[in-house]
């Protein structure tokens, strides 16, 4: 997120009161009056509470606003799943973004703070939409769509969706319709075997699962 500091600026009533120490380089920290982005620190309370202000205002004061809100996903639903709760209760509309799921790190801390389960809690909740991308094009087309159906046909509705930190490449989304409406469909092919046509092998996955799918692809089409 660091790359957003310096173009929409970090929310503070008294503004920048000192010089960054990266003052001068492409993503430099910045503080701002106008800042569009909350540092809320490790207070899950209050930072979902800023979420829900947001996400409200279109219906009380006639301002539509469109939150994100970052957070370790295992911090989420576990520590503040009621007011996920009153979220949907109140019509809140906007995206919580659970980093760092899929048990793929903090593994010194134990599993206490390693999130592999927070989608299906998600699930529970009746008007929130959940989404475990695997790779970036799924995530723009997942947030396109959310807010046209939350802004432009008014749904009540708002989303949920599992990020990781891997070091891994990001493929091109294919031209194809039928893979963002996939995408939004909650599945969708994402690559079709030339070398074992006649097999009836078909490989599932999506998040940070996707990585090992596509190493037994790998060893599958390696068998003689």
């Amino acid at each position: 997120m660091e790359a957003l500091f310096k173009i929409a600026g970090i929310f503070s009533l008294q503004g920048q009161r000192y010089t960054p120490v990266d003052a001068d380089t492409l993503v430099a920290y910045r503080e701002a009056e106008d800042g569009q982005i909350l540092q809320e620190g490790i207070c899950e309370t209050g930072a979902l509470a800023s979420f829900l202000a947001a996400g409200t205002t279109y219906s009380i004061h006639g301002l539509p606003m469109i939150p994100f809100y970052f957070f370790y996903s295992i911090f989420g639903f576990q520590r503040v799943g009621d007011m996920i709760w009153a979220c949907g209760d109140m019509l809140c509309r906007g995206f919580l973004i659970g980093g760092t799921a899929g048990r793929t790190t903090l593994n010194g801390e134990g599993i206490q703070h390693q999130d592999g389960h927070s989608q299906v809690i998600a699930n529970t909740y009746p008007n929130l939409k959940s989404y475990d991308a695997a790779f970036a094009y799924e995530l723009v087309v997942i947030v396109r769509d959310g807010i046209r159906r939350m802004y432009q046909q008014q749904g009540n509705i708002f989303y949920y969706l599992t990020a990781y930190n891997e070091n891994d490449s990001m493929p091109d989304m294919r031209e194809s319709k039928a893979v963002a409406e996939g995408i939004i469909r909650g599945g969708y092919c994402y690559y079709s075997s030339e070398t074992l046509e006649s097999s009836q092998i078909h490989l599932l996955g999506s998040g940070s699962i996707m990585l090992q799918v596509l190493a037994a692809r790998n060893q599958l089409e390696a068998l003689d």
